[in-house]
């Protein structure tokens, strides 16, 4: 456990969102302390099971005029903001805990274009302050294993190509398209949302992308094919319930997740929970995932929202057929 003396402070932004107990738990189990939180949002009672003591606020002006005066009143200071907000606010609040001397942690996609880095990076050299990125995935021990396999295979064959398809479909109802999540403008479309944090994972192992293409791209599903340095990848993202295969509907379930790697199934199903609070170690260390490390999967994020799909041809996705038969 953390002594008293070296308890960082943090502020949490987006304090209501889907992800932010994991933010809360993180905070707590690494033995920090949450001064203040902020959501638009007042049903937060989860609060209570982990900082009752935080300061709360609906409102940005009282929230930033808290932090400011904190740190005046007190003679310490926020160190770290974490920040859970909906996509197209991460680069407005990012900013805002630089500026305010603190340290940005925030969930992924970081920013919705890679020219949103670019400028961050500017603010980072002008404040002294750091950025990092969850990108959780670098620290499963599943994802870890294969790229360790991936680098030693390499090694000895550095021209091999693997052949990837990766399938992800999480089922979400009809709020999911009302909310600012539905909204490509604010969420930056379903590969931003679901796929992004596997894009980063797939190139932290395989090498950058070479070719980029889409196939298919609904409200609800996108779909295409990336080349990467080592390896050819067919993808397929889908809110879509009806997608989901039916022996997996049938055991009542309305997630599907699967990566193969040359045929074989990669099984990182499990060891989830806490990859939140491994992330926060991390960081805490001084080994987090800064703004070089989220750059590749920005852009390739960015990139697939503004190609036109290309329709069922070439080496796509076989579950594409559901959507078009």
């Amino acid at each position: 456990m953390e002594s008293v003396v070296s308890k960082k402070n943090f502020a949490l932004i987006g304090a209501a969102g889907y992800i932010a107990p994991r933010h809360m738990k993180a905070i707590k189990e690494t033995g920090n302390n949450l001064v203040a939180a902020l959501d638009p949002y007042d049903g937060i009672g989860i609060i209570d099971s982990h900082f009752p003591e935080a300061d709360f606020f609906t409102e940005f002006e009282r929230f930033d005029r808290f932090v400011d005066k904190w740190r005046r009143n007190t003679g310490k200071k926020i160190d770290y903001v974490s920040i859970c907000s909906p996509n197209y606010l991460h680069d407005s609040h990012i900013r805002f805990a630089l500026k305010s001397g603190a340290d940005a942690i925030c969930e992924k996609p970081l920013v919705l274009n890679p020219w949103n880095i670019d400028q961050l990076k500017i603010i980072e050299e002008e404040t002294g302050q750091k950025v990092y990125n969850i990108l959780q995935l670098r620290l499963h021990p599943s994802i870890i294993a294969l790229k360790e396999k991936v680098q030693k295979e390499l090694a000895e064959n550095p021209d091999k190509t693997y052949d990837i398809d990766l399938t992800y479909l999480t089922s979400r109802g009809k709020w999911y398209f009302i909310s600012w999540k539905g909204n490509e403008a604010k969420s930056g479309g379903i590969a931003s949302n679901i796929g992004v944090h596997f894009y980063d994972m797939l190139c932290w192992i395989f090498g950058d992308i070479e070719e980029n293409i889409v196939h298919l791209k609904t409200a609800d599903t996108n779909a295409g094919f990336f080349k990467l340095k080592n390896a050819n990848v067919r993808w397929f993202l889908s809110v879509n319930y009806d997608y989901i295969p039916e022996e997996v509907k049938a055991q009542g379930q309305r997630t599907y997740r699967s990566i193969t790697v040359d045929g074989e199934e990669i099984e990182f199903s499990g060891g989830f929970t806490d990859l939140h609070t491994r992330s926060y170690e991390e960081i805490l260390k001084g080994n987090g995932f800064g703004l070089d490390e989220a750059y590749g999967s920005i852009n390739t994020v960015s990139t697939i929202r503004n190609l036109a799909p290309v329709g069922l041809k070439g080496e796509y996705h076989p579950f594409c057929k559901k959507v078009i038969g």
